[in-house]
């Protein structure tokens, strides 16, 4: 684990009774809530989503919202940690307008509701290769939104650089393709680092982290994921 500020002793840093999760109708999102809701020490999840969502259950509550009506929403952005795990691809967007608006624009006004309701703890899924200074669009997209909330100075922050993510029926052709080619990699000791992640492990290790963070700023990346998610 990567510590960029020095260790602080936060009080009740271990507990979550109350959720928040942005992205969970996404692969890492299903997963993310799937655990949430059978974890026994955490007491309520509520998601804030575009449309109704197909889960059920006693501790879960569903706000269906428009996310471009932030006066609307931000003051239900409220509870013990904010997990965010919101993304498209630029082919489902359409445009890297609308990219960004859903990756960068949502995602920081989220952070910035959560840290005026005094939400102590924010856990973002970003991107592998994240550079506010890349001459890439998505890397760029991911460095700036990853310094945006640096800014806001959560008590604990937690971001996740995770490799290639192995989805559940996932449909995006070129991904399969290309996690295929790094597991035949791999297989012959190649591209270790870049060694794809499945989305429930991931899910696993931003609870874990949620849970057992000491740092008040921390990266995790590659192998520290599978660490922080007990795996390996």
């Amino acid at each position: 684990m990567q510590n960029i500020q020095n260790e602080k002793n936060l009080s009740n840093s271990n507990n979550i009774n109350h959720a928040l999760v942005i992205g969970a109708t996404g692969a890492t999102g299903k997963d993310l809530l799937e655990l949430l809701l059978n974890d026994v020490t955490i007491n309520k999840v509520t998601v804030f989503v575009r449309k109704k969502l197909e889960v059920q259950h006693e501790k879960l509550n569903v706000h269906v919202i428009d996310f471009d009506k932030y006066e609307d929403w931000k003051n239900l952005v409220m509870g013990d940690v904010l997990f965010s795990c919101l993304g498209t691809t630029l082919k489902a967007a359409g445009s890297k307008e609308a990219q960004w608006k859903i990756d960068y624009t949502y995602q920081y006004q989220f952070a910035k509701a959560a840290k005026e309701n005094q939400v102590q703890k924010y856990v973002l899924v970003s991107s592998r290769g994240a550079n506010p200074n890349s001459f890439l669009f998505y890397p760029k997209l991911k460095g700036k939104l990853e310094d945006a909330v640096k800014e806001l100075k959560f008590e604990k922050l937690a971001i996740f650089n995770p490799p290639i993510l192995i989805r559940k029926e996932s449909d995006r052709k070129g991904e399969t393709i290309g996690i295929k080619m790094i597991q035949a990699f791999n297989k012959i000791g190649l591209l270790l680092s870049q060694k794809p992640l499945s989305t429930k492990i991931l899910a696993k290790a931003m609870i874990n982290a949620a849970k057992t963070n000491k740092s008040a700023l921390a990266v995790f990346k590659g192998k520290e994921i599978l660490e922080c998610a007990g795996v390996n």
